[in-house]
């Protein structure tokens, strides 16, 4: 149990036997003790103040008394401030759980729970390339998939492909038109590029036209977008595709097979797997059966011109189509059947969708009509929402060709990462892959460090440049502490130093006890970053870790130690941080280097 959850719990326990009311350890808020105050933490009381007809200072000094008193193994002193009840906890506490933790490379993580959920993310188009948006989305859904097992889940990561549809027939009818045969092989371009050209190229082509339409013939912009011929090939394919036109077919499967080889060498490439795909091209039919199933008992309803439709405007939202009037299903009812396919196959309890905000609104139907249907997986749906990513210059434009390609956006930051190194002089003792690999994994912690640093619901602007900088509230930086960490127990170890065990006599200094103290909050936020599906509480509290550590070396030597017992509290404070960087930026995908 974490400090916090022992503190609630005696307060829990104090208030039965002082005043014989039972509350729930949740019922009680315990922070950290602001600097200002004499403290580590602080019991607010005015939660139950009034329940128990006591004022601030009286609760607060009873309770105080009776905790230091009752718990000597913890508390050594309390004082009571408008209403907070700061407690003091002793340096045998600090002491004991460093010496009892220092070598576990597993602190942090809870056992097996029996429970198992799965999270989908990455979703991609195969239409076009992996860009920042997506890598966001698949670094989000990775993390919360890896802070979730940290939690004792098992989980079950699934990315569905959206690989059928009008957007794919223009990126074939594009390729039908303008690239005279060429392939991937045959242009030395990966294959997710070479067919999002296609898609550029379409777009271009379909604006064209248009403009001509309307200059020749008189059309309105709205009738000749409905007239284009390109855009008129491409609705016929898609028609094409649906009645299973071999050629149509053909040429469907091997541009597919292009854009799948690009976006597998991007996974691997970010780190990103999954333990099941999904395709829409094999379930897009799901759902329709739910349907009449729906209509039968009357959830569903069914107008005039025969399209089934659900009213939702007693729950706040409005009516919703979930099949058209010639029969044929629309996303909603798809995702119903996939929702069911899947709790099915897995019997997850619940399942996140990581997907953009702005499909808020499709998820809460999604949930509402689950639920009314009465399904077993609708309870467990849950959306993660989370903002959009923008460059200092803008929003991005697939269709307009002006996204930033994953790819090519990973390439930069191992650019950048190898000029800045190269200019702090870090790089003298590695040479060939070795130096590939620490170029790589500096880069790409750098995007991933400051892609989830942000809480997710928030929309954020991405720079490359400020993102790989060695100091402040980057990845390098946390890269950087681990590897010094690392250095001075190579170190140590070298001159026969030995980490290990000691009895404890003298008192800890602020900064000894401030690094023990954060890495006792690890448990607590790993479990905070789970409840609220939300990976920037642990890059902030690394972030932290790393900074409090970077002062305590900086202030007090290991090595030079003023005792034998400080050399070994030291090393053991070093050891332990190191484990927990570690940790922490494997649970945001961040490797992290033995030596930079």
């Amino acid at each position: 149990m974490s400090l916090i959850g022992e503190i609630k719990q005696a307060t829990t326990k104090a208030i039965v036997h002082l005043y014989g009311i039972e509350l729930l350890d949740s019922a009680i808020l315990v922070n950290a003790t602001k600097p200002e105050f004499e403290g580590d933490y602080t019991v607010v009381l005015y939660a139950f103040v009034k329940s128990l007809k006591k004022s601030p200072d009286v609760l607060g000094q009873e309770l105080g008394s009776f905790l230091v008193a009752n718990n000597p193994q913890l508390f050594v002193g309390f004082n009571v401030i408008k209403g907070f009840l700061n407690l003091s906890v002793g340096d045998s506490f600090w002491i004991s759980f460093l010496q009892s933790q220092y070598s576990n490379t597993s602190y942090g993580l809870s056992p097996k729970n029996g429970e198992k959920v799965m999270v989908e993310y990455s979703s991609p188009n195969t239409n076009k390339p992996l860009h920042l948006g997506h890598l966001r989305n698949n670094f989000l859904g990775w993390s919360i998939a890896e802070i979730l097992k940290a939690n004792g889940y098992e989980v079950v990561k699934t990315c569905i492909v959206n690989d059928r549809g009008i957007h794919i027939c223009k990126s074939m009818i594009a390729w039908q038109l303008f690239a005279n045969g060429a392939t991937p092989e045959s242009t030395g371009m990966k294959g997710d590029h070479f067919v999002g050209e296609y898609y550029v190229k379409f777009n271009d082509e379909y604006k064209r036209q248009i403009e001509e339409l309307i200059a020749t013939t008189g059309l309105t912009k709205e009738v000749a977008e409905k007239q284009a011929p390109i855009m008129l090939g491409a609705q016929k394919m898609l028609l094409d595709w649906e009645a299973g036109d071999a050629d149509v077919i053909s040429l469907w499967e091997r541009m597919n097979s292009w854009v799948y080889a690009g976006f597998n060498a991007t996974y691997q490439s970010i780190g990103s797997d999954f333990d099941r795909t999904y395709y829409e091209s094999k379930t897009y039919l799901l759902g329709k059966d739910l349907v009449e199933k729906g209509l039968d008992n009357g959830v569903f309803y069914q107008k005039e011109d025969s399209s089934v439709w659900i009213d939702l405007t007693t729950d706040g939202l409005d009516e919703k189509i979930v099949r058209r009037k010639d029969g044929t299903s629309v996303y909603i009812t798809q995702d119903i059947g996939l929702a069911v396919d899947k709790y099915e196959e897995y019997q997850c309890s619940k399942s996140i969708y990581v997907v953009g905000d702005e499909q808020n609104y499709h998820f809460k139907v999604l949930k509402l009509i689950c639920q009314k249907l009465g399904l077993p997986s609708a309870d467990g749906i849950f959306h993660l929402s989370y903002g959009m990513v923008e460059l200092p210059t803008g929003k991005m434009k697939s269709r307009e060709g002006t996204v930033v390609d994953a790819d090519d956006l990973v390439a930069e930051m191992v650019s950048i990462s190898q000029q800045k190194t190269e200019e702090l002089g870090k790089v003298k003792d590695f040479a060939g892959e070795d130096l590939t690999e620490l170029y790589h994994t500096i880069g790409l912690g750098a995007l991933k460090f400051f892609l989830l640093r942000v809480d997710p619901k928030k929309k954020m602007v991405f720079n490359p440049e400020e993102s790989i900088e060695f100091q402040g509230f980057t990845g390098p930086f946390i890269q950087f502490i681990h590897a010094r960490i690392k250095s001075i127990l190579r170190k140590m170890s070298a001159e026969g130093v030995v980490v290990s065990l000691f009895e404890s006599k003298e008192d800890l200094l602020p900064l000894e006890k401030a690094i023990i103290v954060e890495l006792e909050l690890f448990p607590t936020v790993i479990h905070d970053a789970a409840s609220d599906y939300d990976p920037s509480k642990v890059a902030i509290y690394i972030y932290n870790l790393a900074k409090t550590f970077s002062s305590f070396y900086s202030e007090l030597s290991i090595a030079n130690a003023e005792s034998e017992e400080k050399k070994l509290l030291r090393l053991q404070l070093a050891q332990l941080t190191a484990h927990i960087l570690k940790t922490g930026m494997h649970l945001l995908g961040v490797g992290v280097p033995e030596r930079m």
